[in-house]
């Protein structure tokens, strides 16, 4: 088991109660994902957080006044940083750069919770679309916005908001660029929760908490269960699931948890 945490440049991790809360923290820029080191950071924390049998549920949250206003604007005005060069070179960097985020995130083996704290737009929409659960504050706003500036998600954003709101909705949310509020993006289903921007930690916090009291090992192979079973037929799916359970049942957490039920009828 690895409890090292990594060392972050743009970003704050904690680590309590097997809650791990990764704070993005570059609010001078708005937590802006390029231009910055945070591609790194939000990788190299994913990749802690499966090797660290201490961690039931991510957290991921922004400082300041955004969640993440996704790329940087300027730098795409000046054809620099990570938007410089020609078709090669640009798609080069989006592989090596802001795509190692989708890949790291969906390979993650717990629960993660994005607290969206103010406006997720753009790569930041598609950053909170990555986590298994949204908790929003009144604050936030969300926008698919890349075609407003004549470009197309490139970080896989049409692929995760297509599956979590489906096709219609995303295909207009995505066409029209337009920016929504938490209310409806609460009746859209994006997020699960609207809060009062001082009580959004708490409830997220809360929320985690929640799953982290779960058994550890059945929680991690309960999420690995929950994204392979859109991509599987049914009878490949049971077997799966079959091979999991016993897993689950040669665990010492199992007969732990069975033993304190039977406690809990007793009384």
């Amino acid at each position: 088991m690895s409890t090292t945490r990594p060392t972050l440049t743009d970003a704050r991790l904690a680590l309590e109660g097997r809650v791990a809360t990764l704070t993005l923290d570059r609010h001078d820029v708005r937590n802006a994902l390029t231009g910055t080191a945070l591609v790194d950071d939000i990788v190299a924390t994913a990749d802690w957080v499966n090797a660290c049998d201490a961690v039931s549920v991510l957290v991921i949250t922004g400082a300041g006044s955004a969640f993440s206003a996704g790329g940087n604007v300027k730098d795409m005005a000046s054809r620099g940083g990570d938007f410089a060069g020609d078709v090669a070179e640009v798609a080069d960097r989006y592989r090596r750069g802001i795509q190692r985020i989708p890949l790291a995130l969906d390979a993650v083996e717990v629960p993660i919770i994005a607290a969206v704290n103010g406006p997720a737009i753009g790569a930041g929409f598609d950053l909170a679309n990555m986590a298994d659960l949204r908790i929003a504050s009144s604050r936030a706003k969300f926008g698919e916005t890349f075609l407003n500036l004549g470009i197309i998600p490139g970080d896989g954003g049409a692929w995760f908001l297509q599956r979590l709101i489906g096709y219609q909705r995303a295909f207009e949310l995505t066409l029209s660029g337009r920016v929504i509020d938490a209310e409806e993006a609460r009746e859209l289903g994006i997020v699960l929760e609207v809060c009062e921007p001082k009580a959004l930690m708490a409830r997220a916090e809360e929320l985690a908490a929640r799953i982290a009291a779960q058994p550890p090992k059945a929680t991690r192979l309960t999420k690995r269960l929950m994204k392979m079973g859109s991509r599987m037929e049914l009878k490949d799916f049971l077997d799966l699931c079959a091979v999991f359970q016993g897993m689950c049942h040669n665990e010492p957490e199992h007969l732990d948890a069975v033993h304190a039920m039977l406690e809990k009828m007793a009384k």
